[in-house]
Order: structure tokens, then sequence, then C-alpha cells
């Protein structure tokens, strides 16, 4: 099958990035493997519902718990899916080794912009840290987006030097949803290396974007959009334009229910995602272990919302 391969100047992607990334499940089949035909199947109509790019595979969909030849498996679907209709930005993570390679094989197979996630290891040293996004960033002539949240936590005075000792760092992703923390990171590193020398993206949840983009956020990384892009795209419309009494409204309607749910057991910010993806009819299956599975009665709650919502069916999507 033909595919376009997209190459994308690290400095030209950057204004790809002000906007919705979304971060779609991996499909798994009966036998529990990758559902490589899902992948493009979710992917080619995620690319014509108005996000601004993909992350595959991400942490949504389960990077932790594929192997790294997954990994590539499902950058390589994701990129013929997509076809060059937006950038496709590879996930990669685990160490600093592995992520090297995952990076090459990536833009090989078309990415256009690497997202390293947080190592394997949950309690990295802040310095050695530094080390691990570049040594990853190395191996590739492609932009990076560095991605912060629990263990993986970079001091204001760490983000600068990494931007200025990293030309092809071109975006930094929160998910530590400390709101304090992130405005003194982007103030810092604006004031020190210029407004734009990165892309700032709120990463802790849909639920957030308010906040982040009050902030200074520019654009958000989404699992909403796995299955109801409309909301993620009406999420980052509102947020642009500071429309913030109607987004805390939007925020009420169409996103807390879902999050809600979420925040019931840990784990759940992926398997609700792909529960939601199996009722609309979408490839879905369940999450690996160790990710609990939603239960009978979660799983009607959820139907409900997204029936009370009217959030499109696969079907309607044909």
């Amino acid at each position: 099958m033909s595919r376009t391969l997209v190459t994308v100047d690290p400095v030209a992607l950057k204004p790809l990035l002000r906007g919705v990334l979304a971060f779609p499940i991996t499909p798994y089949a009966e036998d529990g493997s990758v559902d490589l035909e899902g992948v493009r199947a979710n992917a080619r109509w995620l690319s014509m519902s108005g996000m601004h790019a993909l992350v595959a595979p991400s942490g949504t969909g389960e990077l932790f718990s594929l192997t790294p030849n997954e990994c590539a498996a499902v950058v390589a679907a994701t990129v013929e899916a997509v076809d060059g209709r937006m950038p496709v930005i590879a996930g990669v993570g685990f160490g600093p080794r592995v992520g090297a390679d995952l990076a090459r094989q990536a833009e090989r197979d078309g990415a256009a912009a690497i997202l390293i996630l947080p190592p394997y290891y949950a309690h990295p040293d802040p310095e050695a840290l530094l080390g691990y996004y570049a040594e990853i960033a190395e191996a590739t002539s492609l932009g990076v987006l560095v991605y912060a949240r629990d263990g993986a936590a970079l001091a204001a005075e760490q983000l600068e030097r990494l931007a200025r000792d990293v030309p092809n760092l071109i975006a930094f992703k929160d998910g530590r949803g400390d709101v304090r923390v992130f405005q003194r990171l982007r103030e810092h590193v604006s004031e020190r290396l210029g407004a734009d020398r990165l892309v700032w993206l709120a990463g802790a949840g849909d639920d957030l974007v308010a906040p982040y983009f009050a902030a200074g956020a520019e654009g958000f990384t989404s699992s909403l959009a796995c299955f109801w892009p409309e909301a993620s795209v009406e999420l980052f419309r509102l947020a642009e334009q500071g429309d913030f009494r109607e987004l805390a409204r939007f925020h009420r309607r169409a996103v807390r229910p879902f999050y809600d749910l979420r925040q019931r057991r840990r784990g759940y910010e992926v398997s609700v995602m792909k529960a939601a993806m199996t009722i609309l009819g979408h490839p879905a299956g369940p999450a690996r272990p160790p990710l609990a599975e939603l239960s009978d009665a979660e799983r009607a709650e959820l139907r409900a919302i997204l029936a009370r919502l009217d959030v499109p069916t696969a079907a309607d999507r044909r």
C-alpha cells in the first residue's frame, strides 16, 4: 500500500502544534496483539476530524505496554493512514537507547516529530534526565517535544539549558497539572530565550485546558479526541479566544462527565477511552495489564453519557 511520507522542518512544524494534538488509543485484536488495521482505521478518520496532529503511540495509546517493535509498527501504520493530511508525532521513551532507536525508525517511516515521554525509571536524577532527553533528540533531525510529568520534572533553569543545548527541541508538554510551575517555566524560558523558542502545550487532561491556557499554553494534547474530536476542537476554539466563561460551561457539560469516571481508579484515563471507543463501534479492545477494566455498571454509565451528549458513532462517521 502506498503512502505519503511527510518530513517537516522543526521550525516550520511549530505553528502546527498550536492546536489540538490527538492521543489515539492502541487497539488490540482478540488474541491480544496490536490490531494494525484498527490503528489505520482510527487514524484515518481522526486525520479528517479537525485535529492539528496525531501522536502515536502515546500514553493514552499505552506506549508503556507495547514492545519497541509494536511501537514502530503503530507509527508506520498511522503515517500510512494519515497520508500527509496532518503531522504524525511519534511517541518514544523507555530509556535513552530504546528511545533513540525508536526516534530513528519513526523518522525513516515518515513521522513529522518526536514526543519524548518520561523514562521508565520513576524517580530520575534531574541532571541525568537532561541527558535522557538530549540523547534521544540527537538521534533524529526531526523536531522533538519533551513531556514532563510525575518524577520527570525539570526546573526552570534546567529547561532553559535543554532549550539552549538541543536545537531541535521545539515544544514542552506539561502533564503534572501544576499550573503555577508551568507558568513559571514558560515565563523563565521565554524571557531568556525568546517567546517563540518553544511551543507550550497543556498535557494534563482536557479538563484542565482553561487554567493552562490562562497561564500561557498554546495547544493541548487530547485523549477525549480519541472518540470525540469535535469536543476537543471546541475546547481549543474557546480557549484560543479567551472565552473562559463559555469554556467553563462547555467543560461542565461535555468534559467533566468523562473525567469524573476516569478518576475513579488508576489507569482509567486509558480504560475509559477504550471503552468509549468500543461502545461507539471503533476498533479498541481492552487495555493491557496492569490497567483495570470498567465494571459492567460503569460501562453502562459511560454508555448513557455518550448517548446523552450525542457523541457520533463509527457508523455516523462513515
